[in-house]
């Protein structure tokens, strides 16, 4: 989910350097969401993982 993340942060820059600034918001939007998704579900795992006996990583 982060390699997600990061294509579509790349895709932004390289559509806001082109001048294609819908283009670039959108996939600023979708990576922002991903980004935080991908945050979301780590501290989940960890606390998960914590929960159960083994330390975290």
């Amino acid at each position: 989910m982060l390699g997600w993340a990061l294509t579509f942060l790349v895709i932004a820059l390289i559509a806001g350097l082109m001048g294609f600034g819908g283009i670039a918001g959108a996939s600023a939007g979708i990576a922002q969401i991903l980004f935080v998704i991908f945050l979301i579900l780590f501290v989940v795992a960890m606390v998960a993982r914590a929960v159960r006996g083994r330390p975290p990583v």
